[in-house]
């Protein structure tokens, strides 16, 4: 049987078993919510018995390994774009047996610069080439949707949408909510995956993650072998925010002429994950704030707003207390641009990924100081550029240590208001 039609009838059989579960939990009075019925990710272990039995019993679930394995194998190596690549997807969602192998072959998008699972969009870009995306915004929803391609005009149909935000004005701040999806921005669904906070003149923002950040490449090279549990982290209400990182930026309260000045610091990703031979904290689960388990006997100091576990490049008490240099936080900070003077306005190269002049446009580096041991060259890669190519497209590159879900936050900072920065 050719490759083709196996996937083909692959697909259709998960169709088939998808259809039979939700007959039967219809018939026990809605036991078990289908929501994510029909969408491209891979259900939890932890769902339905019921089903778990019908897929094993496919007949799929009893290929021989190596058969199993080959074939696998040969559709992550074809299908190397989306929306082809669905039916790698599609491999993991057959059974436990093939999630395995699946799971085994399908590599960090920092290995194969693809993007595959969810958990994807927290792993850290490829180290060679920046993954290239494109910023969709929408302004009556104040929604904001990021998809990988090119470009809309270039991509077309093959356009395959990563994150969506969603911008929320308060009083005293404002909330860009992140989700997987485009039309479910709840803190209690599946889908949320962070959001990014301002304070309340849009200068300073933070960028908090559903799930704890991964430290084992922090620990690796840190003196504390201390970790960080979900229970020391405050829970509110059935969702989690971790934060992760800060974005600051300079106020120009002289209107001196000038882009914005703006500075991250990356609170999750370490300096050496730059030097040679560091590592980035990568992720190997996906795990969502509904699936944490909330505390038996929660600490006083949780039933404030801020979470108990706080990264800060000035206070490092607690689990995260003696880094020394190599614990030291990556700091980002944007390329300097020069003056045009023919042009009269200042220049970046954006290497014709960036085609309307905006005070939006930035170019990401790292920054260190002399006794990090961070190359010149390293310093000088472009980690995250963001810029306008129309009235409401935007396109963002980013490479490693970001991950997409970083890349994406840092970028919708750049959508508020801002007025003393300007």
């Amino acid at each position: 049987m050719a490759l083709k039609n196996i996937v083909k009838e692959m697909r259709d059989g998960i169709g088939n078993i998808s259809r039979r579960g939700s007959e039967r939990r219809g018939s026990e009075n809605g036991k078990h919510n289908m929501r994510r019925r029909g969408r491209s990710y891979i259900a939890p272990e932890g769902s339905s018995s019921s089903s778990k039995i019908i897929v094993e019993q496919s007949q799929w679930a009893n290929m021989p390994p190596e058969l199993l394995h080959d074939i696998i194998q040969r559709i992550e190596a074809s299908q190397t774009s989306w929306p082809a690549r669905r039916d790698v997807v599609a491999c993991a969602s057959v059974c436990k047996s093939w999630r395995a192998v699946t799971k085994e072959i399908i590599r960090t998008p920092e290995q194969c610069g693809l993007l595959s699972f969810p958990v994807s969009l927290k792993q850290p870009g490829p180290r060679d080439a920046p993954i290239q995306c494109y910023i969709r915004r929408e302004r009556p929803t104040g929604t904001y949707r990021l998809y990988l391609g090119l470009s809309p005009a270039l991509s077309g149909d093959m356009s395959k949408l990563l994150l969506a935000a969603r911008k929320i004005r308060k009083a005293t701040s404002t909330d860009f909510l992140i989700s997987l999806v485009g039309d479910d921005f709840s803190r209690t669904s599946n889908t949320y995956v962070g959001k990014l906070r301002s304070n309340f003149l849009g200068t300073k923002f933070t960028i908090y993650d559903s799930q704890p950040p991964c430290d084992t490449a922090i620990h690796s090279n840190s003196r504390s072998q201390r970790k960080i549990f979900p229970k020391q982290v405050s829970l509110k209400g059935s969702s989690s925010n971790y934060s992760v990182a800060t974005i600051s930026y300079e106020l120009n309260v002289l209107r001196t002429r000038g882009p914005r000045r703006m500075q991250c610091t990356m609170h999750s990703i370490p300096i050496s994950a730059i030097q040679e031979g560091g590592t980035a904290p990568t992720p190997i689960e996906f795990t969502n704030c509904c699936e944490e388990q909330i505390p038996s006997s929660p600490s006083p100091v949780s039933k404030g707003k801020k979470p108990l576990v706080e990264f800060s490049s000035t206070s490092r008490s607690g689990p995260l207390e003696s880094f020394g240099s190599a614990g030291d936080p990556l700091i980002l900070k944007n390329k300097a641009p020069r003056w045009h003077e023919q042009l009269q306005c200042w220049c970046l190269n954006f290497k014709g990924r960036v085609t309307v002049a905006s005070v939006k446009n930035f170019q990401l580096v790292a920054a260190a100081e002399p006794n990090q041991n961070v190359s010149v060259a390293e310093q000088e890669r472009v980690i995250l550029q963001f810029g306008k190519i129309g009235k409401d497209i935007f396109t963002m590159d980013y490479r490693y240590p970001l991950s997409a879900l970083q890349a994406f936050a840092i970028c919708l900072s750049s959508f508020d208001t801002k007025p003393a920065c300007e």
